[in-house]
């Protein structure tokens, strides 16, 4: 079972979304998409929504600098093992509680706006069940941490995800980790597997091109160079 969950489902995990991404720009590039609801209600969504996407960067970000940075790296900027977990602890579960709080509004929304409740699909809410999960797994083994559970993850959760990367990796450092910890690294990579199929798929593209694209010109219309305005059929603006 420890080779299985920490030698294998990593690479699974990490597979499915890769093969996943492939198969979704060649035969679903229209589904491609979030699927955005605002026509149907915009206030609670420019609420809700940039409080569940800047919760779920922080999430990850943190999960980076905990997980792949070694204590060196660390100390040679200045931080130790007590300012490292007093980042990770408020960091955090700032992070994890700004995710909930999007999502709970964001389920809120759905179940009050009709129209909104319609435009949700199943896979939508499936995908809910790990994204959840994972945050509040997360948050409650990190205070669960601060308690002191006995669980150094610098010791034994990052070196088993560096090695990863090393194609060997190290099972055996997963072994005494509590079970919580353990279990959200699970439904971590349950989401993770899961994110292509489902509507956060859009976040793994970019608008680059915009970025090269040319200037959109806009111009005034000028009588004296383009002469009157064509006459339009319908109602006409008083003083236009």
């Amino acid at each position: 079972m420890t080779t299985l969950l920490w030698g294998a489902l990593p690479y699974t995990a990490f597979a499915l979304p890769v093969a996943g991404l492939v198969w979704r720009y060649r035969y679903d590039k229209y589904g491609w998409t979030a699927r955005s609801s605002r026509v149907y209600e915009s206030r609670l969504l420019n609420i809700a929504s940039p409080v569940f996407h800047y919760g779920v960067l922080f999430v990850p970000a943190g999960h980076l600098v905990g997980l792949f940075a070694p204590s060196s790296w660390t100390a040679a900027v200045g931080a130790d093992e007590h300012v490292h977990h007093l980042f990770s602890l408020y960091g955090g579960t700032a992070a994890g509680a700004l995710t909930v709080v999007g999502i709970l509004l964001l389920v809120y929304r759905r179940r009050t706006k009709a129209p909104v409740f319609r435009a949700i699909t199943g896979n939508d809410k499936a995908m809910d069940v790990p994204l959840v999960g994972a945050v509040v797994l997360g948050m409650v083994a990190k205070l669960s941490h601060s308690a002191g559970d006995g669980c150094d993850y610098r010791r034994t959760i990052g070196p088993w995800a560096r090695s990863l990367f090393t194609l060997q990796p190290q099972t055996g450092l997963m072994a005494g980790v509590p079970v919580l910890h353990q279990v959200h690294a699970v439904v971590g990579m349950v989401l993770i597997a899961f994110v292509p199929y489902s509507r956060p798929v859009h976040m793994s593209s970019a608008p680059v091109q915009y970025l090269f694209r040319p200037y959109v010109v806009y111009r005034a219309w000028d009588p004296r160079q383009l002469g009157p305005r064509p006459e339009r059929r319908g109602c006409k603006r008083l003083g236009g």
